[in-house]
């Protein structure tokens, strides 16, 4: 599922985590706070909330405990709690992965983070969310392929209103460099990948990328016979000179009875 070991290692690490809770319910947010240096590594740390917000235990930021969340936003005006809760209702997600911009313990800077979650359910009857995530993280295609499943299912079975959703800065749909993106079979876009606003004049599957090869016309050649379709292209680097590779991510929908394609594009992963 994930190209990283770096995601991986998050993954196994929070899922280790809930089973404490699981099995240990409240005593074991306490096994946590009487080892907090286990639960806290040079790339990520653990935190545990209940479902209202409130923070019961945060390796890395012991000043948030006990204090509620719920509204909080990161800088680009994302509402992460809320996020992290429908993250770990989505069976698209199932590891409850949520995009968005914090900071580093001890630093005063924003940096980009991905977290995963689990909710646990003890025997006491509490409900918790557990997670943990990753500074600077890998652009990991399953991260692409999540977004993009669930735009599919909200157009099929809400039609035009979903669309503003998906639309929204602020959803989970749109992430540092990632934007879930839709267009008509013509090519038209009902959202763009690259403006705000509808750009209806500009037909996407004529796009090229910098070898002059057609991504958006190859992954719509591919979905005569699959589900999904995945096609790698190249692009400029924004940080080095030169040429890297990207993935295509991109799906059929139905918007109002109407044959509509839905994707996004991530990097490329690269061997570790």
């Amino acid at each position: 599922m994930y190209q990283y070991r770096d995601t991986r290692d998050l993954v196994r690490f929070v899922y280790d985590a809930s089973l404490v809770l699981q099995n240990e319910g409240v005593q074991g947010i306490d096994r946590f706070r009487n080892n907090r240096s286990k639960y806290t590594t040079p790339d990520y740390y653990l935190y545990v909330y209940s479902l209202d917000g409130t923070n019961l235990f945060h390796a890395g930021m012991p000043e948030l405990e006990g204090r509620n969340l719920l509204g909080v936003t990161d800088k680009n005006g994302k509402q992460i709690t809320e996020l992290i809760l429908r993250a770990i209702g989505n069976p698209n997600n199932p590891h409850g992965w949520v995009h968005y911009t914090w900071w580093e313990p001890g630093k005063f800077y924003p940096v980009p983070k991905s977290s995963c979650h689990f909710m646990v359910n003890t025997n006491e009857g509490k409900v918790f969310f557990v997670g943990g995530g990753i500074d600077y993280p890998h652009e990991e295609k399953e991260f692409i392929r999540i977004i993009v499943d669930d735009a599919v299912e909200r157009i099929n079975s809400e039609g035009a209103s979903a669309i503003d959703e998906i639309a929204d800065p602020f959803s989970e749909y749109n992430y540092r460099d990632v934007r879930v993106f839709v267009f008509r079979s013509d090519g038209t876009a009902l959202i763009s990948p690259v403006v705000n606003k509808q750009f209806q004049k500009r037909n996407i599957v004529d796009c090229v990328d910098e070898a002059g090869h057609r991504p958006f016309e190859k992954a719509l050649e591919r979905l005569n016979e699959k589900e999904a379709a995945w096609e790698v292209f190249l692009a400029k680097s924004r940080y080095q000179r030169g040429l890297i590779k990207k993935s295509l991510y991109l799906r059929k929908a139905y918007l109002d009875g109407n044959l509509v394609y839905v994707g996004a594009v991530t990097d490329l992963p690269q061997p570790p």
